[in-house]
């Protein structure tokens, strides 16, 4: 059994909507959802000019490798509507891997642990609230640790 800590997010159509999709279709598809935080409200990151987003970690069991959860999660992004056409543009639906088990991966698709997540609070805030004694294998610290250090300061308000 593997456990992946995942983000999702989205700021398109319902987000409260897409996001509990996503969930639901995580849990049927990728694994058992063992752990979710609250939906969090935060200003896009570096394409600004779009609605916000609505984010939510997730800490899965999964039986899947890293990549065939990758290719999962993909799958899922698109059968709720995901159109990939803009870096850090306006979307449906995101997920994101940040962890897999305590593994480092690196493959052209798959970066793990995800090589931006410390410098985001988006990501850390939720993670902070299920997971906040996880610690990043190459960097070594915390979650908590991270989100005291991270360098962006647009806040993460929980719904």
């Amino acid at each position: 059994m593997n456990t992946a800590i995942l983000l999702i997010g989205g700021n398109l159509g319902d987000p409260e909507i897409n996001l509990a999709k996503a969930v639901q279709l995580i849990n049927e598809q990728a694994g058992q959802v063992v752990k979710q935080s609250a939906l969090y409200q935060t200003a896009p990151w570096g394409v600004v000019d779009q609605p916000d987003y609505l984010n939510q970690a997730l800490v899965i069991n999964t039986m899947q490798d890293g990549l065939t959860l990758l290719h999962t999660l993909l799958d899922i992004e698109r059968t709720i509507g995901r159109v990939r056409q803009e870096k850090w543009g306006s979307r449906v639906i995101d997920i994101d891997m940040i962890f897999f088990n305590d593994e480092i991966i690196s493959f052209p698709e798959l970066k793990i642990p995800h090589p931006r997540m410390h410098l985001r609070q988006f990501v850390l805030v939720p993670l902070q609230e299920i997971i906040p004694n996880h610690v990043h294998p190459v960097l070594h610290k915390t979650v908590s640790e991270l989100l005291l250090s991270c360098p962006d300061d647009l806040p993460a308000n929980k719904l």
